[in-house]
C-alpha cells in the first residue's frame, strides 16, 4: 500500500502565526523546489524569499497601488468593482512571516525553433508556445514547495493575481535577473487555525478517461 498522506496536507493558508521560519526549513523547501522536473533540464527557476515584514507590506502596498491606478481606468463599474474585490485574495500574503516569489527563465519549447524554419504556420507555433513547457517545470517546482512546507508544518498558498504588477513587485523588493520574470507568488508560515480545510475534489471517476 501507497502511502500518499503527505500531500493531503496541502491546502491554501491564508493566516498565518506571528512565528519566523528558520532560515534552515526555508533553504530545504527551496532545495525541494529544485529537485522538481524542467525540460532540458534547464531548471530555469528562481526564486526570491522576503523575511522583511516591511518590506512585504511595501510588496502589498505596491500591488494595492497597481490595482487602483488600473481599476481608475476602466469604465464599466461591474468589471472595476469585481477587479478591486479581488484584492483582498492576492494580497493574501501581506500577513506571513515568509513570501517566496518565483521567477520563471524564458524557454523555447522543443521544436519551435524547427516548425519556424520549415515554415509552419504561425497558428501551429503560437499552439506549440501555448503549452508554456519553461512554465510547467516552475510549476512543479512551486508544487514542491508546497508539498515540503505542508510536510513540514508550514502553511502555503499559490497566489498569481499579483502578477499583473511584476514590474512594480520588482522595482520594490531590487530584483533583477536577466530573462526571468515573475511568475507567481507564495506566503510561507505556521497556519493561524490549527485545521486547514480544501475545496472538495472532482471524484477521479469524473477527470480520468481510460482507454486499453
Amino acid at each position: 500500500m501507497f502511502d500518499n498522506s503527505f500531500i493531503y496536507k496541502r491546502h491554501s493558508v491564508r493566516k498565518f502565526k506571528d512565528t519566523k521560519v528558520p532560515m534552515e526549513h526555508i533553504e530545504e523547501i527551496i532545495k525541494a523546489g529544485s529537485f522538481a522536473p524542467s525540460g532540458k533540464n534547464m531548471q530555469n527557476w528562481h526564486f526570491v524569499v522576503i523575511n522583511n515584514k516591511e518590506l512585504i507590506e511595501k510588496i502589498a502596498k505596491t500591488v494595492e497601488e497597481k490595482n487602483k491606478a488600473i481599476a481608475d481606468k476602466i469604465l464599466d463599474e461591474n468589471v472595476k468593482e469585481k477587479f478591486t474585490k479581488g484584492i483582498r485574495y492576492q494580497l493574501a500574503f501581506k500577513n506571513a512571516p515568509t513570501v517566496i516569489l518565483v521567477y520563471t527563465g524564458k524557454y523555447i519549447p522543443t521544436g519551435y525553433n524547427e516548425l519556424k524554419l520549415a515554415g509552419a504556420p504561425q497558428e501551429e507555433l503560437e499552439a506549440l508556445l501555448a503549452t508554456a513547457s519553461g512554465v510547467q517545470g516552475v510549476s512543479a517546482a512551486i508544487e514542491n514547495i508546497m508539498l515540503t512546507s505542508a510536510n513540514m508544518g508550514y502553511g502555503t498558498c499559490w497566489i498569481t493575481g499579483p502578477v499583473y504588477a511584476a514590474k512594480e513587485i520588482s522595482e520594490t523588493i531590487g530584483f533583477k535577473k536577466e530573462g526571468y520574470s515573475l511568475m507567481a507568488l507564495t506566503p510561507l508560515g505556521v497556519p493561524l487555525d490549527a485545521e486547514v480545510k480544501s475545496p472538495p475534489r472532482k471524484p477521479v471517476e469524473e477527470i480520468m478517461t481510460v482507454i486499453e
